[in-house]
Order: C-alpha cells, then structure tokens, then sequence
C-alpha cells in the first residue's frame, strides 16, 4: 500500500507542475504548449488515481481512456468523462504540423484554446483530489 501510495502521490505532484507549467506558458502566448500541458497535467492525474485505487495495468495516453478505465474503481469519474475526452485533442495536434490540415501548431491554436485546456485540467486535477480524499 505504501509504495502504490508513494508512487500516485509522484504522479499527481507532476500533474499539479505541468497545470502550472501549462498557466505559465499561457502567460507567454505559447499556447499551443499550454495546451499539450494542460493535457498531460489531466494524464498523470488519472493515472496517479489509478495507480491509487490498485490498477494492475495503467498506460496509455488518452485522458478519455484513463478516465473510462477509473470508471471501474469509481463510477462518479462518468461525470468527468466528456472533458476528458476533449483533452485529447490536444496531445498530437498540438505539437506536429503534420497532425494539422494547415499552418504550425504555434499559429493554429490561440489564447481561448489554452484557457479552455487549463480550465478542464484543472477540473480534472480538483475531482481526482476529492476522490482521492487528500490522501494524496
């Protein structure tokens, strides 16, 4: 129990710094990394409570996915599901070129992306911190 509470705990500090590594370069117009951070912030977070509640297995990188898998520990996770799913977004497009139909990353997403990103994550971030009943 120790070291999966040990090992949760990692993960939830590093998606609290990619949330504020997210805010800070949003504050720099650097949206289009905003964004993939506000991605992974909401990541780690779902994996931190995986890693919590006993999951054998946790991989993968589509927060939509992580959430659906916590389902199965938690079913009020189902309430966090559709913003998780639209975090996913972000993951590809966000950093390839060639993800997108036209432009660069750096031009195609803008201010209101990044804070939407931010603002999911962070609802993400606050609802595992709930469930996870500050033991985290």
């Amino acid at each position: 129990m120790k070291n999966r509470k040990e090992g949760a705990k990692r993960w939830l500090l590093q998606a609290l710094q990619d949330l504020d590594d997210a805010k800070f370069n949003l504050s720099g117009k650097k949206n289009n990394i905003a964004c993939f951070l506000a991605q992974q912030s909401a990541e780690k977070a779902l994996k931190a409570f995986l890693i919590f509640k006993g999951a054998e297995e946790v991989w993968g990188h589509s927060v939509g996915e992580l959430c659906k898998d916590a389902q199965n520990f938690d079913g009020e996770l189902g309430k966090i599901q559709d913003i998780s799913r639209s975090l996913d977004k972000y993951y590809i497009p966000t950093r390839y070129p060639n993800a997108l139909p036209g432009g660069i990353p750096s031009e195609v997403f803008d201010e209101g992306d990044a804070q939407k990103a931010i603002s999911m994550a962070d609802k993400i971030i606050n609802f595992i911190k709930t469930k996870t009943e500050g033991e985290l």
